[in-house]
């Protein structure tokens, strides 16, 4: 069973730790994010699929305050960060680790983490959390950035987004670009943030992946959200046929956040 996005979440007992309220976003006179609401709750894992050109990357940018939102409001917690830079985002504890990994290239391991560790926030993540976290930076803290694989480069980055000790770290295209051993020693990684109270939203193209990993899992299709679930619910079937518009298939109508019951 489907439901509309955020109707699966107690927020009376648990909070909200992301609500995305109506929000727009565009690349010129295209508009690639339609009215969007989204609600993740604390400690949860979101995967967020779909189609190449579905918005997903642009949804992503646009929460983190990277692209500029056409309208609609972003709440970190009780906190409205909607007119905030991502910079001042970053500090509240809101993560992006972007498509494509974008690490210092010619800084060593240890200096891309030291990096992100200027942003002030405290909490549980330092180098040497992240190392546990990720066993297989150990050896590499002072190799540069450059002369990783993919699936270390990956790793760092993560590493260097929780070193900023964010409430919500946001994951673009996981395990894009790399080898099957990689994406199972991110994940294998990834899973110990569980225990971290961080809520994950992640872009995964692996759908059997994505299925596997999240508490719930969120079809975009053509800037829209299409179908929603929790992973024990969803089939694979009923992703695909989302993820690629096939019939019967709709929008979910935007919905906000569920009302106690009396």
């Amino acid at each position: 069973m489907t439901t509309p996005v955020g109707a699966g979440l107690d927020t009376t007992r648990t909070g909200t730790a992301l609500t995305v309220s109506r929000l727009t976003a565009g690349h010129g006179l295209l508009t690639a994010v339609h009215p969007v609401d989204l609600h993740v709750a604390p400690g949860e894992v979101l995967a967020l699929v779909g189609a190449n050109g579905a918005g997903k990357t642009t949804l992503l940018r646009t929460i983190a305050g990277i692209h500029p939102a056409r309208d609609g409001s972003v709440r970190l917690g009780d906190t409205d960060v909607t007119p905030l830079s991502a910079h001042r985002r970053a500090r509240l504890g809101l993560a992006l680790v972007p498509e494509g990994r974008r690490l210092f290239p010619e800084l060593t391991v240890a200096e891309n983490l030291a990096v992100a560790a200027s942003s002030g926030r405290r909490g549980r993540w330092d180098v040497a959390t992240v190392v546990a976290a990720f066993p297989q930076l150990r050896d590499l803290l002072s190799r540069p950035a450059n002369r990783l694989s993919g699936g270390q480069q990956q790793a760092v980055a993560i590493g260097r987004a929780l070193m900023t000790n964010p409430s919500v770290l946001m994951l673009d295209e996981v395990s894009l670009g790399l080898s099957p051993a990689a994406v199972d020693l991110v994940y294998a990684s990834l899973t110990t943030l569980r225990t971290s109270g961080v809520t994950v939203v992640l872009v995964e193209q692996d759908l059997a992946r994505a299925l596997e990993f999240a508490d719930r899992v969120v079809c975009m299709l053509e800037g829209r959200l299409v179908l929603e679930g929790t992973s024990g619910d969803l089939t694979r079937d009923q992703v695909t046929a989302a993820y690629f518009g096939l019939a019967g298939t709709r929008s979910i109508p935007a919905a906000g956040p569920p009302q106690e019951q009396p």
